[in-house]
């Protein structure tokens, strides 16, 4: 649904909101998500338990894997519920940024439990122990069942939502790790290569810190406001400096208002004044449908000031003056000295 407001300023400020609520999960992917999440839960405690049993570093490593599911699909439903959270006085977007707090708090928590895993394994390597191979084999392949059954569950709202998309990924991901853990136990069993466990183990790291740092890193981003990865800031301002009667656009910004939905503020200079609310809402659709821009916020003016008020702006321009400076008090140094 779309709003827009004009006032009657000197400068036709108006404001074009594009809501778009289809990241919701529907009733089945809600189901879903929490058996997922039960079954998940249950097995991390067995297979830590019988990982410490065995005295098994890779089942235990691949318990800690399977509880970083867990906190991601917990991650994922809570982001998808709370964009349905009402806006307040205090939070004009409701609490859907509680959502990227939660993704860094995650990845935090994972990158000291691989590093806590991996010293473990180290000292493993070192002085190896015997290790239970059959119980390690049963249980990751206990393992193997209930992250295949977890990815069948999100297969069918894979193709529509993105949210169930990663679950659905992240689930088939870790039937593939929980088979290797398999495949350790039976080499053991058959070989007595003990280091052949924390070695495993030290794979499983390796892997879960590669998932773990982009979701750092993108959490971390979208926590300093920055731009979501997957929205192309230039494609977008290309395509408003391109819409009829737009002569310039400055102040753009864009960030994430959870982990699912993306804002845009922007100001349009559009000599001719202000184009009509069927322009507005059609530059907002574009947006919305092109460029999954969730919330917008688009401000014309006719150019006819500089807009001083605004902190950002004039930092960006001193920016691009003292960029201009150095360029030029280089380039005719360049010149000083071809004429020497």
């Amino acid at each position: 649904m779309s709003q827009h407001h004009s006032h009657g300023h000197d400068h036709g400020h108006s404001h074009g909101f594009g809501h778009h609520h289809s990241h919701t999960p529907p009733t089945d992917a809600g189901r879903a998500f929490a058996l997922a999440i039960g079954l998940n839960a249950a097995f991390v405690a067995i297979e830590f338990i019988y990982g410490f049993i065995a005295n098994s570093t890779a089942l235990m490593a691949d318990a800690g894997h399977n509880l970083s599911d867990v906190l991601g699909l917990m991650l994922a439903w809570g982001a998808a519920l709370l964009t349905k959270s009402a806006p307040t006085r205090r939070f004009t977007y409701g609490l859907r940024g509680s959502s990227i707090l939660a993704a860094l708090l995650n990845a935090l928590l994972l990158m000291v439990a691989c590093g806590a895993i991996a010293w473990e394994a180290v000292l493993r390597v070192a002085h190896p122990e015997p290790v239970a191979g059959t119980t390690v084999s049963i249980v990751a392949a206990v393992g193997v069942l209930v992250n295949g059954f977890s990815a069948w569950l999100f297969m069918s709202g894979s193709k529509d939502d993105i949210n169930v998309r990663g679950a659905y990924l992240h689930m088939a991901a870790d039937a593939a790790l929980s088979l290797g853990v398999v495949v350790a136990g039976l080499a053991v069993m058959y070989t007595g290569w003990t280091w052949l466990d924390p070695l495993v183990s030290l794979v499983i790291v390796v892997v879960i810190v590669a998932g773990t740092w982009s979701l750092m890193k993108e959490s971390v981003n979208m926590a300093l406001a920055g731009v979501p990865s997957g929205v192309d800031a230039g494609k977008i301002d290309a395509f408003l400096k391109a819409q009829p009667g737009v002569t310039e656009v400055h102040d753009v910004h864009i960030w994430g208002m959870s982990t699912t939905e993306t804002a845009l503020t922007a100001h349009l200079v559009m000599p001719s004044g202000y184009p009509g609310d069927a322009a507005i809402d059609a530059i907002v659709a574009h947006l919305r449908e092109d460029f999954s821009i969730h919330h917008c916020t688009l401000q014309v003016e006719e150019g006819t000031t500089r807009h001083s008020s605004c902190t950002l702006h004039d930092a960006h321009d001193e920016h691009d003056h003292d960029h201009d400076h150095d360029h030029d008090h280089a380039h005719g140094h360049t010149h000083a000295g071809h004429a020497h």
